[in-house]
C-alpha cells in the first residue's frame, strides 16, 4: 500500500513537467527554468510519507530512485551506471542514480566535473541515526530532499543550454549516505568512468533552510581561486555566502576530498528539526533552493569552462577554521595625523570647522592652533565639509598650512603644521590570501579615510581596480595609487559583488603634480 501510493505521487510528478528539454535555450534562459514551485514539487514528492524517510535499500527508497532516474532521463542525460543503466547497484539494495551531460570531447573522454547530492535518509529513524522521536517516518525535507531538488533544478537548466560544455558533467545521486557515506565510497572504488578525468566534485547538502547568515560554502582552499569564481557565479543570485576552512566527513563531499580532488560544498546550517520527524516539507524556503540552485548551475557551468584546471591544494588539509579567524581580523589602525577635536553638530557648511580641544604636543598645538579657533582652509582647500576635511587629512603630506579665524585677529591666521603619519590618500592596508591568487583582502580602512568614504571595510577583497585585474599586491598597489577619476573597485563582501568607486574630488587638489604616488601599506 505504501509503495503504490509512492507510485501515484510519482506519477503526479511526473505530469507537472511538460517542458521540452532540447537543449535550444540561451545561458539566461536555461537559467530562468530553475524555479522555485519546481523545487517545491520535487521536494513535496520527495519528502512525502509514501517514501517511508528514503532508507537506502528500503522499499521507499527504492520507489525514490526509481523518480529520479526517470528525471534523469527526461532531462536527456546519457547513463553512466552500470550496464548502461542510469544505477549502480551496492550493498544488496542500495543504489546511486548517474547520469552525464556530454562535453565537447563527448562522454567518454576528456576532463569531468562531477556534481553531486545524497537522496537517501533514515527512514523510520532509530537511535543510531535520528533524536528521536524513533518509530516515525523521518521525510528528511531539508535532508537532503532539499539538495536532491536542487540538483534537478540544475540539471534540467544545463541539460537545455545551446551551448555543449567544454568538459563533461557527471550528476550523481548518492544513495546511503547517511549509513557512513557508503554510497560514494563504494563509487570511488568502482568509479563508473575513469578516475582521472575527475577534477572537481561539487556537493548540495541540506540547501532547504536559507536564513540571514547566509550559505555556508565549504572546499574553497582545496583550489586555487575558486572563491573569487563562486563570487562572480554569485552575482545574479546575490546570496551571502560564509566561506568555512574546515573540512569535515559529514557528508559526500568529503569522499573525494579525502582523495586530493578539488571539493565544494553548498549548506544552508543544521536546525532543530534535523534527524527528526519534523523536517517537513513545509519548512522549506523554495526561494532559498532556488537561489542555491542557480548559484550552483552558474558555478558548474563556469568550472566546466573554464580554460586551465588548478590542481588539490595540499595545504587546505592544514588549514583550521582556528587559523580563518585568525587571518581574517581587521586590524583598526588609529591614524591621528592632526590632533583636534570639534563639536559636529555645530559645524555648518561655508562657516568652517570650530574647533572645540586641542591635544597636548600633538601636530596642531605644536603648530600654533588653539581650542576656540575656526579652521576655514586646510592645504590650500577651503573647508567644505567634516568628511571631506577628514579624507584631506589623511591624503595631505607632512608639510601644511592651516588658516584659522580666531577671535581678537582682524585677518585669518595662516600656521605652519607638520603632520604625524605618513601620507595615505586612499587609507587602506591589505594583506594577501595564499589560496586567492588575484585578489588582495582588506585588513584596515582608516576612518575619514576616502576608503571609508566609498563604504569599504576590512575583510572585503578586491578584485579588479577600473576592470584591471588583481594579479598580485603589488600590481594591486600601483592600480590604486593611479588615482585615476573614477577609480572603481570590484569587491567580494560575503559573496556579494560590489562596484566601488573611490571619492578622490575630495583630495584631487593634493594629488596634483605628484609624480610617484605615495603607496598604501601592504600588510606581509
Amino acid at each position: 500500500m505504501i509503495l503504490r501510493l509512492g507510485t501515484v505521487a510519482v506519477l503526479l510528478g511526473f505530469a507537472a513537467f511538460q517542458a521540452s528539454f532540447a537543449g535550444e535555450l540561451s545561458h539566461s534562459a536555461a537559467l530562468d527554468t530553475i524555479r522555485k514551485e519546481d523545487v517545491k514539487r520535487h521536494v513535496d514528492i520527495l519528502a512525502d510519507d509514501s517514501f517511508e524517510g528514503r532508507e537506502a535499500g528500503s522499499r521507499g527508497g527504492r520507489a525514490a530512485g526509481n523518480y529520479l532516474q526517470e528525471l534523469f532521463s527526461k532531462y536527456g542525460l546519457k547513463p553512466a551506471g552500470d550496464n548502461g543503466t542510469f544505477f549502480q547497484l551496492f550493498h544488496g539494495g542500495s543504489r546511486n542514480i548517474l547520469g552525464i551531460l556530454p562535453g565537447e570531447q563527448g562522454a567518454d573522454s576528456g576532463d569531468l566535473i562531477v556534481v553531486g547530492a545524497h537522496y537517501d535518509h533514515v527512514g523510520y529513524g532509530s537511535r543510531t541515526n535520528s533524536f528521536g522521536p524513533f518509530g516515525y517516518v523521518h521525510n528528511g525535507a531539508d535532508d537532503n530532499a532539499s539538495g536532491t531538488s536542487a540538483l534537478l533544478e540544475v540539471i534540467q537548466a544545463l541539460t537545455q543550454m545551446k551551448a555543449k560544455p567544454k568538459r563533461s558533467i557527471l550528476f550523481i545521486l548518492w544513495d546511503g549516505e547517511e549509513k557512513g557515506l557508503l554510497g560514494s565510497k563504494y563509487w570511488v572504488e568502482h568509479p563508473t568512468v575513469k578516475w582521472d578525468r575527475i577534477r572537481l566534485y561539487i556537493n548540495l547538502d541540506m540547501v532547504g533552510r536559507l536564513r540571514p547568515q547566509g550559505v555556508e560554502v565549504y572546499g574553497t582552499r582545496t583550489l586555487p581561486g575558486i572563491r573569487q569564481r563562486i563570487a562572480r557565479s554569485n552575482m545574479t543570485s546575490d546570496l551571502k555566502l560564509d566561506f568555512r576552512w574546515e573540512m569535515t566527513d559529514n557528508s559526500d563531499h568529503y569522499t573525494f576530498y579525502s582523495r586530493s580532488i578539488p571539493t565544494l560544498m553548498f549548506h544552508t546550517g543544521l536546525h532543530g528539526e534535523y534527524h527528526r520527524p519534523q523536517d517537513d516539507a513545509h519548512l522549506i524556503n523554495h526561494d532559498g533552493v532556488q537561489a542555491v540552485a542557480r548559484l550552483t548551475a552558474e558555478t558548474v557551468w563556469e568550472e566546466a569552462n573554464r580554460d586551465v584546471f588548478p590542481t588539490f591544494r595540499t595545504r587546505s588539509r592544514l588549514e583550521t577554521e582556528s587559523d580563518r579567524k585568525r587571518f581574517e581580523v581587521a586590524r583598526s589602525v588609529n591614524r591621528s595625523r592632526l590632533g583636534i577635536r570639534w563639536n559636529s553638530e555645530q559645524q555648518h557648511i561655508g562657516q568652517g570647522l570650530s574647533i572645540a580641544s586641542v591635544s597636548p604636543g600633538g601636530p596642531a598645538a605644536n603648530g600654533g592652533v588653539k581650542a576656540g579657533d575656526r579652521l576655514i582652509e586646510f592645504a590650500d582647500i577651503p573647508f567644505t565639509s567634516v568628511e571631506d576635511f577628514l579624507a584631506q587629512v589623511q591624503a595631505a603630506p607632512v608639510d601644511v598650512v592651516l588658516k584659522v579665524e580666531r577671535e581678537g585677529e582682524a585677518e585669518p591666521l595662516a600656521l605652519n603644521i607638520k603632520l604625524d603619519l605618513n601620507p595615505a590618500p586612499v587609507g587602506i592596508s591589505w594583506t594577501n590570501d595564499p589560496a586567492e591568487p588575484g585578489a588582495v583582502m582588506l585588513t584596515n580602512v582608516t576612518t575619514g579615510s576616502v576608503a571609508a568614504l566609498a563604504g569599504l571595510k576590512p575583510l572585503d577583497r578586491v578584485y579588479e581596480v577600473n576592470g584591471k585585474p588583481v594579479e598580485s599586491s603589488e600590481a594591486f598597489k600601483n592600480l590604486v595609487t593611479q588615482y585615476q577619476d573614477p577609480t572603481t573597485l570590484l569587491v567580494d563582501r560575503e559573496g556579494h559583488m560590489l562596484q566601488i568607486e573611490l571619492p578622490l574630488a575630495a583630495i584631487r587638489p593634493l594629488l596634483k603634480g605628484t609624480q610617484e604616488p605615495s603607496a598604501e601599506t601592504a600588510q606581509p
